[in-house]
């Protein structure tokens, strides 16, 4: 290998690393936030938490292969490895996108409905859609690729060798998956946000009607924060997602003529969505922002130390603090 091409195989493989470590650590302090601190622990914290083991699971089992079948140009890990990548791939991104949608489900009961918000969003039901989230992904991936149903009747010419690891499949696999995948839950995602953005506009026009130019400045900021914020996580979602699931979908009907470079650019996109949603559901929000300080000063290993690892009685050590609340 050239030298030139030896600095660029480094740079990738740097490049790549920093994600998949951004990835683990960034969702690792989520899981260990919501685990460890009462406050935290709430409905839509219980999505964010799974959401969070999901992308955290992206980054452990899905990336490292990922990159080096991405630095080296070839798959070094066998056919039968492929094959379990590959669901592990489809079953833990899909997972990732499940849970964004019932965030935004969860969000609009609290912002549009919250006289029933406990009633529709109770324990038993959260937990059935966590399941839920798990499951169909599980479903869409394992089976059917490790039968080979997702790529019977391709006929492609020239075959890619077997060393690849390409991840070709057929029309009707391309169209369900894609649809249940990403473009019904982004459905959902839309739906929400927008009958988000349009109640805190409503109740921002509430406000201004009958209070004074101070209190109409805060709703009106509040307004604008509501669509910076929604603005963001959807901007977000689309950008990095809607590239490859736009391409899986047409690429069978195009006779498989998307260049593997394409794939892989589209495909990493989609992976840093997953280094991303710590810092939009979890991050951002000051709640969190306190337990990661805490945890990053380490109080946590004196917490350990007095209460032996007490894991069944969560420790309260943070003020009163609600759920997140995107607007707020």
């Amino acid at each position: 290998m050239a030298p030139k091409q030896k600095r660029s195989c480094a740079s990738r493989f740097d490049a790549l690393s920093c994600c998949i470590l951004c990835t683990v650590v960034g969702n690792f302090l989520v899981v260990l936030a919501i685990a460890y601190y009462k406050q935290l622990q709430s409905p839509t914290n219980s999505f964010v938490m799974s959401l969070a083991v999901a992308d955290c699971l992206v980054g452990l089992v899905v990336m490292p292969y990922s990159m080096v079948r991405t630095v080296e140009g070839c798959w070094l890990f066998g056919a039968l490895f492929c094959r379990v990548h590959s669901s592990l791939d489809v079953m833990l991104c899909t997972a990732s996108i499940f849970h964004l949608s019932c965030i935004a489900f969860d969000r609009y009961y609290a912002v549009c409905n919250p006289l029933v918000y406990h009633l529709k969003m109770s324990q038993g039901r959260v937990a059935f859609l966590i399941v839920v989230c798990w499951a169909v992904p599980l479903l869409i991936s394992f089976g059917p690729i490790m039968l080979g149903l997702h790529k019977a009747g391709v006929n492609m010419v020239p075959m890619p060798p077997e060393d690849a690891c390409v991840f070709l499949v057929n029309r009707v696999y391309a169209v369900m998956a894609s649809l249940v995948a990403f473009y019904l839950p982004m459905g959902v995602m839309l739906a929400a946000y927008w009958k988000i953005y349009k109640a805190a506009k409503r109740q921002a026009m509430q406000i201004s009607d009958s209070s004074k130019k101070q209190r109409h400045r805060n709703a009106m900021r509040r307004e604008r924060k509501a669509a910076k914020t929604l603005g963001i996580i959807m901007g977000v979602f689309l950008l990095f997602w809607l590239p490859f699931f736009t391409v899986n979908i047409v690429d069978p009907f195009i006779d498989y003529s998307t260049a593997v470079e394409v794939w892989e650019f589209f495909l990493w996109l989609g992976y840093v969505n997953s280094s991303l949603n710590p810092f939009l559901y979890g991050f951002f929000n000051r709640s969190f922002r306190r337990a990661f300080m805490m945890i990053m000063g380490c109080r946590i290993c004196l917490i350990v130390t007095l209460h032996t690892w007490t894991w069944h009685r969560p420790i309260t050590l943070l003020p009163q603090i609600s759920t997140i609340v995107y607007f707020v």
